[in-house]
Parts: C-alpha cells; sequence; structure tokens
C-alpha cells in the first residue's frame, strides 16, 4: 500500500531523522567530555572513549547541521560498529541482553544517511542549490 501524501514529505522527514539520530549522537559526546547532562563514566576516560567522543562530537555537529553529511555519517556509522563489537558483543550474543541496541540502530541509520544524504534543511543542499550546474 502506498501513502504519496506520506511520500512527498521524504526530504523533510530525511531531515528530521538526520537531526534527532546526530543530536542522541552528540549527547554521548557531551556526556563523555562535559558530564552532560551526567556523567557517562566515572573518574579520567580510557584514551579509547576519548577517540570515540571526538568522533561522536564532531559527527555528531556536522551531521545535525548538514554538513559533509555522508562523510560523517559514514564515520559514526563505522564508530558504532566497533562500539557495538568492542562495548556490547563481549557480553552476549544478544543484543536486547548486552545492551547494544542503540549502537546496532545508531549504525545502521548512519549508514542509511551517508547513503541517502542530507536531505532537507543542510547545509549540503544549501550549497548544491547554489553551485551552477556547468
Amino acid at each position: 500500500m502506498e501513502l504519496p501524501w506520506l511520500s512527498r514529505w521524504q526530504p523533510q522527514l530525511l531531515a528530521l531523522l538526520r537531526i534527532v539520530t546526530a543530536l542522541l549522537l552528540l549527547e554521548h559526546a557531551l556526556m563523555k567530555f562535559f558530564h552532560f547532562p551526567a556523567a557517562q563514566v566515572p573518574g579520567p576516560l580510557p584514551p579509547m572513549l576519548i577517540a570515540a567522543g571526538a568522533i561522536e562530537l564532531v559527527a555528531g555537529i556536522l551531521i545535525t547541521l548538514g554538513l559533509f553529511t555522508r562523510l560523517a555519517a559514514f564515520i559514526a556509522s563505522g564508530e558504532m560498529a566497533v562500539a557495538y563489537f568492542i562495548g556490547h558483543f563481549p557480553h552476549g550474543f544478544w543484543p536486547a541482553l548486552n545492551k547494544g541496541e542503540a549502537a546496532i540502530l545508531f549504525c545502521f541509520v548512519f549508514l542509511y544517511i551517508a547513503a541517502a544524504g542530507a536531505g532537507a534543511w543542510s547545509i549540503d543542499e544549501a550549497r548544491m542549490r547554489s553551485t551552477p550546474i556547468r
């Protein structure tokens, strides 16, 4: 069953998916570095979490703005895959039990955004519109 009335909103819905997902990723970076809204881990961060937080911070900002979206989303997708296999999978096979559902969802949503692009309301889209076709 097709929903043509919903299909016409695809660019805006993709943008909402991009923005909300990126802000959720950015929240993880803020928790790591600024303990906002709460500290993600007590004490000093291990080097691997510093690297993960840096990726989350930069990719979260870029994807939210829709700037270099495909590249940033691809890198964020890879980071989430690594996070799942290093941080969750060793605690069991089932994502519901190893608490890895969020990492898997982030991974595949960012992979989709890398393939689909930023959608509406993005700097990438504005740059494409302002670039003359030759």
